[in-house]
């Protein structure tokens, strides 16, 4: 095949408002073959999207050359289709106007039945025939995309650049679009060039990954050829073990990377050994009369069900939801999205009445929110207009009231250094990344010392380099605590490595368990050793041959 594109030693720096300069590029080399299908990974910050801008024409290096067919590109041009992180769609066009408006600027040339016929086919390609006549509004978040990656394709161009183009969907809705990007790429056989953070991602599309270091003055560190046959089953490949080589060799690299900016801290400070308020022990009568057995029953779901009002009658979220955990455990609650897993986090921390059945903590019966039961959303619930110290000692000052001004600051300054935010405390959380900011947050919670550790997602707005990053701060950190902890997440991996057992649940409505996995790994665990280990990639088939099974839906399993 012949070489289409061709980049040679790109720099890109930008100016910094208070004058200072960052090295973004330094001196990127990449040969692109015609009809080959490269991804690009890289950690957040690394340049990727300065690099793909770059090869669209929306950026101009400072130094080094990008040639397409031999010839330096100069701006945009229509043989290069561009689709962003973000939809970019018209609110007020429909679906066919705009993917048409491309396509009447850039086929001019064309009849206007030529050009709605083009519109129509590559609509048609991504599978949103049936919603021609939809607005945005009226469209998922997926279906959006699908309207972008249209409208580049309508181009008809030589190379489609995708840059992050699935980061911001949920995990099944992500899953349906690189099937769509595998059928394009078979269908059109053009060349095509993703930017992404997903290891998966990549190893399920492209031919080449090649891997940029961290920033500043990010290089391509490594090439990896992807030579698993197509078509790549996401389910199969997980037995492969050539896959799962591969697999582990990039993922071992990124860590190499990763560890050379790792932020998992240590503390000068020691934690001082004071009883939070919520965990005093109780009076002398009520310990007598409620004496049980808590360490092997701390936490029991009974029956639990969560029925919501609607204009069409009641809907029934979560049914007959049965779950007993000791303490001490770590439990990963896995399903697809909308199946409920954040309706029963809610409930169990008193956030969200219960319709029917209860939770009992500790031989008390969660009725209320309280700091006993810390959680973590998704999106960080801090004050923007406080630092990252004042943040936490919200919560510590709330439930160590009777120690002393010191201890309590001792105790602020432990957790903050444990999650990496040693030099940080005094940084207002407004000026903070959404990974510092959720550090602050797994901080805030740790220090609360609750008897429930609650966590929503809360690596799901972060890519997923960030999101090891954070795991192992948070794995780091429970191993010295081994709070009783449950973790809603979408994500596999993540599941198996923090959890003791996953708890997978059916689609909704009236979703329920439909399985339990004991995840018998020696602990403390890390990733380096998981993938190492053949038991990983047997639970990691279970899980994921679970989810296939409820892709489509409760109806589609019962068929």
């Amino acid at each position: 095949m012949a070489t289409i594109l061709s980049i040679k030693g790109v720099t890109k720096s930008y100016k910094g408002q208070t004058g200072g300069v960052t090295q973004v590029l330094d001196g990127i080399d990449l040969d692109v073959e015609e009809g080959e299908f490269i991804a690009i990974l890289g950690f957040s910050g690394a340049g990727k999207t300065t690099l793909i801008s770059s090869v669209a024409g929306l950026v101009e290096p400072d130094a080094g050359e990008i040639l397409l067919h031999g010839k330096p590109i100069e701006g945009p041009g229509k043989e290069r289709g561009l689709v962003f992180q973000s939809y970019s769609l018209f609110p007020w066009l429909a679906v066919e106007k705009n993917v048409a408006m491309a396509v009447d600027a850039v086929h001019k040339d064309r009849t206007p039945a030529q050009r709605a016929e083009l519109v129509r086919q590559k609509v048609e390609l991504v599978g949103l025939g049936h919603a021609m006549d939809r607005k945005p509004a009226q469209l998922s978040g997926g279906m959006r995309q699908r309207v972008s990656v249209a409208r580049a394709l309508a181009m008809e161009p030589e190379i489609l650049l995708l840059d992050e183009p699935l980061s911001a969907l949920d995990a099944l809705t992500r899953a349906k679009l690189q099937d769509e990007i595998e059928r394009i790429r078979k269908e059109e056989k053009r060349t095509i060039i993703l930017v992404t953070n997903d290891v998966d991602e990549a190893l399920l599309l492209a031919d080449r990954v090649a891997i940029l270091t961290p920033a500043p003055a990010a290089r391509i560190g490594r090439v990896f050829d992807v030579d698993v046959p197509r078509p790549r089953d996401r389910e199969a490949v997980n037995d492969d073990r050539h896959f799962q080589s591969l697999r582990r060799e990039i993922v071992g690299y990124l860590g190499k990377l990763n560890e050379q900016g790792s932020t998992v801290g240590e503390s000068a400070t020691e934690l001082p050994k004071v009883t939070p308020l919520d965990l005093a022990p109780p009076p002398k009568a009520y310990r007598e009369a409620g004496q049980s057995p808590v360490e092997t029953r701390y936490l029991e779901f009974f029956k639990l069900s969560k029925v919501y009002p609607t204009p069409k009658g009641p809907l029934t979220v979560v049914e007959d939801f049965n779950l007993l955990m000791d303490k001490g455990e770590f439990v990963s609650l896995i399903g697809h999205s909308g199946c409920g897993k954040s309706t029963v986090l809610t409930m169990a921390a008193g956030l969200n009445e219960i319709s029917g059945g209860g939770i009992v903590l500790n031989n008390r019966e969660i009725a209320r929110a309280g700091p006993d039961k810390a959680v973590v959303f998704q999106a960080p619930s801090l004050m923007p207009w406080l630092t990252a110290r004042q943040n936490v000692e919200l919560g510590v000052e709330r439930v160590y009231p009777h120690a002393p001004k010191g201890e309590r600051r001792d105790i602020v300054d432990y957790y903050l250094d444990r999650v990496g935010l040693g030099d940080a405390k005094e940084k207002l959380a407004a000026e903070m990344s959404n990974g510092m900011r959720q550090r602050v947050g797994i901080a805030r919670a740790f220090a609360l010392s609750p008897r429930l550790l609650l966590l929503d997602e809360p690596f799901g707005m972060l890519d997923s380099l960030t999101r090891w990053d954070l795991q192992d701060v948070l794995v780091e950190t429970w191993n010295r605590t081994k709070v009783t902890a449950i973790m809603v997440t979408h994500d596999v991996d993540e599941a198996i490595l923090l959890a003791d057992r996953v708890v997978m649940m059916t689609n909704g409505p009236n979703a329920t368990i439909g399985k339990i996995l004991k995840v018998d790994l020696p602990r403390p665990r890390n990733r380096k050793t998981l993938l190492e280990d053949a038991r990983f990639y047997q639970y990691r088939q279970e899980v994921l041959h679970f989810l296939a099974e409820y892709d489509h839906g409760p109806a589609a399993k019962a068929a």
